[in-house]
């Protein structure tokens, strides 16, 4: 029995290797005890952490959908190339609509763990204001892609809300650029441009899926990044004080 066109890596071989490569990366770092010091800001412990970040990966797989949009052409095609990075779509034959999914590593569970450190952290005020700068910001940058959906450079996430974490606190620079990063970029790049989707002939628009995941896993492991340096940072002053 064939899979589900619903359910398909966002991006083409190549591209998920390098992804997987930089998990790896990740990995590493524990060995490092970079991702040990990472935990502490995050809030979470660096198995949780690890575990979370590649569940995001693997179950980017996977798309729910929950809305159809009528369509009076569909596109078919199996690759749409983007700012350098190959994007898959479903190829499908006989599509009634475009069907409107959430991703579930790109989407599901990035919105679950940003609430989480919200809460955890006791961010609310920050969270809201990195989501919202960043928000904007996405949805300046965002382009409508014929056959894709919305679709964006994919350091630019990541790259933005590092600025914008390390700008509304540096203490907490890492959680901050986990919630804003996921939850702007969401919000400002898919959501808010809900209202054009349909003129785009995608046979499926995944929130969190082809156009936007790449931008929210690496958002993921800049956060954790950051959030170890930090911790580390303030870690050697208090030992030189």
């Amino acid at each position: 029995m064939s899979s589900s066109p619903l359910h398909y890596f966002p991006v083409t071989l190549p591209f998920l290797l390098v992804l997987i490569a930089l998990f790896f990366g990740i990995v590493a770092l524990t060995a490092a005890r970079i991702l040990r010091f990472a935990s502490v800001r995050m809030g979470v412990s660096p198995s949780t952490m690890l575990m979370v970040l590649l569940l995001s990966l693997l179950f980017s797989y996977v798309n729910i959908p929950i809305a159809y949009l009528p369509e009076r052409q569909v596109s078919t095609a199996a690759v749409v190339n983007y700012f350098g990075i190959d994007y898959v779509i479903p190829v499908v034959q006989g599509w009634p609509a475009t069907v409107i999914a959430i991703n579930v590593g790109g989407a599901v569970i990035p919105i679950l763990l940003s609430v989480y450190l919200m809460v955890k952290n006791r961010l609310f005020g920050l969270s809201i204001a990195g989501i919202a700068i960043v928000a904007a910001v996405m949805h300046s940058i965002a382009q409508p892609v014929p056959g894709l959906g919305i679709a964006m450079p994919v350091f630019v996430p990541p790259l933005v809300t590092a600025v914008v974490a390390l700008a509304l606190s540096r203490p907490y620079a890492g959680p901050l650029a986990y919630i804003s990063g996921s939850l702007g970029t969401l919000i400002g790049a898919d959501l808010l441009n809900f209202n054009i989707i349909q003129g785009l002939g995608a046979p499926v628009a995944s929130i969190g899926g082809a156009g936007t995941f790449d931008g929210i896993f690496l958002t993921g492991l800049i956060a954790v990044i950051l959030a170890g340096l930090m911790t580390h940072r303030d870690a050697r002053l208090h030992r030189s004080v």
